[in-house]
């Protein structure tokens, strides 16, 4: 596997930052958004600011958003990308 220039720290601070986004365009504070997807301030905070989060945690706020259906797509779409992978064997 090679990895290119991209590392999982910069898909984090990526990803924390699409979150605070969405938020913000939603107005909400990140105590608004904890308390309807009932987490806590500063598991919003952490996920904004790049630290570590679950693909649990990711998921619930992709739903909150409505932007579930767009990761599925995304990632349905990279499946069938591995489908079109002639065998080497």
């Amino acid at each position: 596997m090679v990895f290119q220039n991209k590392n999982i720290s910069d898909v984090k601070k990526e990803t924390g930052l699409l979150v605070k986004k969405m938020r913000l365009q939603n107005n909400l504070s990140q105590e608004e958004l904890s308390n309807k997807l009932n987490l806590s301030r500063i598991t919003i905070q952490n996920i904004e600011n790049g630290k570590n989060f679950t693909i649990d945690t990711m998921l619930l706020i992709f739903q909150f958003f409505d932007e579930m259906d767009s990761f599925y797509d995304f990632i349905k779409s990279k499946s069938e990308d591995y489908n079109k992978t002639e065998s080497f064997y």
